[in-house]
């Protein structure tokens, strides 16, 4: 087997599975943009920070959870600093690292958001499958998340 070519069984699989990937954030969007104004990446950002309970958490942290460059990362948090949902502080420790926390705004928006996406989440993502499937999907991206990261 030639390892530079994927085989038949394994193109099976992966052309609905990057297929899945490119489609499902420009639907996400969409969706979001519609009713919220928000983008998904930002929507990412808050509902990371609203994870961090009043905490603040470092660009380094949010980089890494989010799936963001810090560059990018930079100008989405310069957009919602913006629009007051997001606030950037030096840490207290050192002076060098920034961090972000959401603010009461930030908190309304996502309360708003959040069932926009939530149905987007169940009508393409888990209502399609069955319990067993979900277990198994979890399962599988938990798997592969790990070298997806470390590559980034």
């Amino acid at each position: 087997m030639d390892d530079r070519r994927l085989d038949d069984a394994e193109m099976a699989t992966w052309l609905p599975t990057i297929r899945f990937v490119q489609l499902l954030p420009q639907v996400l969007d969409r969706a979001l943009k519609a009713e919220t104004g928000l983008n998904h990446a930002h929507y990412a950002i808050l509902i990371t920070l609203a994870g961090s309970g009043e905490g603040a958490v470092t660009m380094t942290e949010l980089a890494h959870i989010a799936g963001l460059s810090r560059s990018r990362l930079s100008h989405a948090l310069d957009s919602l600093e913006e629009r007051g949902w997001v606030a950037r502080s030096s840490c207290s420790s050192d002076k060098r690292t920034l961090s972000a926390t959401l603010t009461p705004a930030g908190r309304e928006l996502l309360r708003s958001a959040a069932p926009v996406h939530v149905a987007q989440i169940r009508e393409l993502v888990l209502d399609p499958l069955s319990d067993e499937e979900r277990a198994q999907l979890g399962g599988i991206l938990t798997k592969l998340l790990p070298a997806v990261t470390a590559a980034l």
